[in-house]
């Protein structure tokens, strides 16, 4: 998976689809990722110690990789992920600068 934990990626499909934000978590073998402030769903929590009064909360949901792209803040859109051999180790690209991720 190309995409790792702490890139800004901007969704490509969806209903959050023109949506930027920050890559929480990866789950490589789910082929899905957690995207700061999108797929927001809705949960019923019951009231436990962490929280007490319960009630309906807020959180983001994973979303597939396939639906998200590398945001470059140098061109301002999404690029693909190149790699690249420098000095014998192996380094993510930008498909569209050529700069170093």
């Amino acid at each position: 998976m190309r995409i790792k934990s702490g890139d800004t990626v901007i969704v490509i499909a969806g209903k959050d689809k023109g949506k930027k934000g920050k890559v929480l978590e990866a789950y490589p073998s789910k082929n899905k990722v957690l995207v700061e402030g999108v797929n927001m769903v809705t949960k019923s929590e019951k009231p436990s110690r962490t929280n007490m009064q319960g009630g309906i909360t807020h959180k983001e949901s994973p979303i597939d990789v396939s639906n998200v792209m590398y945001f470059d803040a140098k061109s301002g859109k999404g690029t693909k992920i190149g790699y690249k051999i420098e000095d014998g180790k192996k380094v993510r690209i930008a498909k569209k600068t050529g700069e170093q991720i």
